[in-house]
């Protein structure tokens, strides 16, 4: 029943009024108690100093934030793929270097085994240069000496 519908009698409201107000009292008392509770949750997410931040916006402002974290992630992944490679190409070109250090060792030690027989070999053509020469200075020696006994030979059986 509404309470328009029933009648006062002396004055008063009759028992079925008083029933129904209980109740709307009760009512709104635990809807002002839900509101309060509401609101406290509300001022929690609350981001500015404006009074209420409307549900939507809450919905949206978490919706954005998973979005962040979404993309967050996939960058975090992204990053973790490329350093990954970035390690693998470190670790390829670490072996390279690891390579060319051991051939430039090996040229090395190479090079310094053709210098030693470079060095013996010239150490040898000198000896030989002055030993040719040597022969070269004995050999015009000689030849002044055979020219010379020509010519005494010559003279003594001409004479």
């Amino acid at each position: 029943m509404h309470l328009f519908s029933t009648r006062y009698y002396d004055g008063r409201l009759s028992d079925q009024q008083m029933a129904l107000l209980q109740y709307q009292r009760e009512n709104i008392h635990y809807l002002s108690e839900e509101v309060l509770r509401l609101q406290e949750c509300l001022s929690k997410y609350q981001r500015t100093d404006v009074g209420n931040t409307p549900q939507v916006d809450l919905v949206h402002l978490l919706a954005s934030r998973d979005q962040e974290l979404r993309a967050l992630s996939a960058e975090m992944n992204q990053v973790h793929s490329e350093l990954q490679l970035a390690r693998g190409l470190i670790d390829e070109k670490d072996s390279e270097i690891q390579r060319i250090r051991l051939s430039n060792s090996q040229y090395v030690e190479e090079n310094d085994r053709l210098r030693a027989i470079l060095g013996e070999w010239s150490s040898r053509a000198a000896k030989l240069e002055r030993a040719l020469e040597a022969e070269r200075l004995s050999n015009i020696e000689l030849r002044k000496n055979i020219a010379k006994f020509r010519g005494q030979l010559h003279k003594e059986q001409h004479a």
